[in-house]
Parts: structure tokens; C-alpha cells; sequence
């Protein structure tokens, strides 16, 4: 299996795209002990200069330490990414439950979630990133940025000028989103 890379706007972040669906869900692993889920994940938290791993359906974003770069790490791991796909080792041991609607959520709430999964995180999928709802409270709308978005520097105009305004175009009541 031919695993492609590119960069993402958090300079040490990377994106390395599969071609094909890995996972049915996201999944975000900011650090090794978060990894047991994940056979591919720990693997990848076995080099000493992994930071975290963001796992989506067809790709997968890695951030490494500042201490190492890009252009020694990119095609060997690229390579191992795709050994552990061709070999047949499991991506993900168990899943998790989806942070889909509820039937306790409000229907705004379901509205917001509707707008993050279908309008806002197949565009931050492209950069390797992911954003996922945390709660609705006192008109402030409180989210988690995952994958390249965690730690970009770029990450504030993304809240901002981009998720900020789409969810105030569609809900004059919110008054700020913010990233936890």
C-alpha cells in the first residue's frame, strides 16, 4: 500500500493519507497511555519523538518533537504506515461510542452538531485536523480542535474567522466559540 504525506498549516504536524478507509471513526490520541486503543497508534508512540497521532477514516496526522524534522521522518514512516495496513494488524481495538446527537441534546445542539459534521470537519479533515463538540452553554459554544488543528499556529483564524462566523451566520445567539 502506496502511503502519500503532506503538510499541514501546524508546521509539526503531518498528514499521511491512506487512499482508503481505515477507521469508521476519528480518533484522537494526545499522548502514549491514550494509545492502548490503537495498535497502529502505539506503534507510532513507540519513536521516541512522537508528540500525539489524530486518527480520521482515511488518513492519519502525526506531531512530532521540535527536535527532529520532517524530511528524515516522512517516508519511513510512511512506509511503515502502510506495512501495517498491507499486513492486516487492526487499526483500532475497540471503538468508541459516537459523539453523534443524542436524544438528550436541545435542537440547537443538534443543529450545531449537524453544521460540525457536515459543513465544518470535511474541511478541516483536509489539513488533517478535526473538530469535535463539547458542550452548548450560555450561548457560548465550546469545542475541541484535534488532529493538525491541536497546537497550530493557525488554529485561532480557523476558530475564528472560519467556525466563529459559519456558527453566528446560523445562530445569531451565539455569542463566542471557543476551543477547550
Amino acid at each position: 500500500m502506496k502511503v502519500t504525506f503532506e503538510t499541514t498549516p501546524n508546521p509539526s504536524t503531518m498528514k499521511f493519507n491512506f487512499g482508503q478507509k481505515i477507521s469508521d471513526q476519528s480518533f484522537d490520541f494526545p499522548n502514549v497511555e491514550a494509545s492502548e486503543k490503537s495498535p497502529l497508534a502505539a506503534k507510532i508512540f513507540g519513536f521516541p519523538w512522537t508528540s500525539s497521532v489524530f486518527l480520521g477514516e482515511d488518513f492519519v496526522t502525526i506531531t512530532k518533537q521540535d527536535w527532529v524534522e520532517w524530511d528524515i521522518l516522512a517516508s519511513p514512516l510512511a512506509g511503515l504506515l502502510g506495512e501495517h495496513i498491507e499486513s492486516g494488524q487492526p487499526v483500532l481495538i475497540q471503538m468508541e461510542a459516537s459523539l453523534d446527537e443524542s436524544a438528550n441534546d436541545s435542537e440547537i445542539v443538534k443543529q450545531i452538531k449537524r453544521i460540525l459534521q457536515n459543513e465544518i470537519k470535511p474541511v478541516v479533515a483536509l489539513d488533517g485536523g478535526d473538530i469535535v463538540f463539547s458542550k452548548y452553554e450560555n450561548n457560548n459554544l465550546y469545542i475541541h480542535m484535534r488532529g493538525a488543528c491541536a497546537g497550530c499556529p493557525s488554529s485561532q483564524a480557523t476558530l475564528k474567522d472560519g467556525i466563529e462566523v459559519r456558527m453566528k451566520q446560523a445562530f445569531p445567539e451565539i455569542k463566542e466559540v471557543l476551543a477547550i
